[in-house]
């Protein structure tokens, strides 16, 4: 599968699969004999995962650490399973803040227009 076609399935700018690359965010993928990226299912499920991982957050420098570590092999397993679980733990929390911020909007929505007063108790400092 090509750059295009890879970027059109994933929903990734093509300019971005070959940054992932360059960085290394993802490994190396797999060139035809011309020379041009030939996306093999492992080139893609790398890709997946980096998508998803940037969606929910992840830096690009952490998924540079992983793959770093990936590409070493099985001696860093446990690092790697470190590393995820830390991830693990830093979603969970932007996502219990999202949670408490969607629960105070559904509750302002569900009390919209009973209150006479301004929606915000701002005052000013003087």
């Amino acid at each position: 599968m090509n750059i295009k076609e890879v970027s059109t399935k994933l929903d990734i700018p093509a300019d971005t699969l070959r940054y992932w690359e360059r960085v290394g965010v993802i490994p190396p993928v797999t060139r035809a004999t011309s020379g041009y990226r030939d996306y093999q299912p492992e080139d893609l499920n790398a890709c997946n995962f980096a998508k998803c991982m940037r969606e929910a957050g992840v830096s690009i420098e952490t998924l540079i650490e992983y793959i770093d570590l990936l590409q070493q092999g099985d001696d860093t397993t446990e690092t790697r399973k470190a590393l995820l679980q830390e991830q693990l733990k830093t979603i969970a929390a932007k996502r219990d803040a999202v949670q408490a911020t969607y629960d105070k909007l559904q509750q302002k929505i569900a009390h919209y227009g009973t209150h006479t007063v301004t929606p915000f108790a701002y005052k000013e400092e003087k």
